[in-house]
């Protein structure tokens, strides 16, 4: 069987640190800490690390309870 595949747009495909902890509630401290022990994914954007929503994002599309 072939897998069918969603392609799903997202408008901000990066976020500050500051604007994830904002948005989820979470400390800019314990945001950080996701992202060092590796639970949470980012990208260095210069001199910035930012959160990767893009790569949250289909992580979570990829999940198998998801279906």
């Amino acid at each position: 069987m072939d897998e069918q595949k969603q392609i799903i747009l997202i408008a901000t495909p990066v976020m500050s640190q500051e604007r994830y902890a904002q948005l989820t509630g979470l400390t800019e401290g314990q945001v950080r800490g996701q992202i060092e022990k590796g639970h949470l994914p980012s990208l260095k954007v210069g001199r910035v690390r930012m959160v990767n929503i893009a790569a949250l994002s289909q992580r979570a599309l990829d999940q198998e309870d998801w279906q």
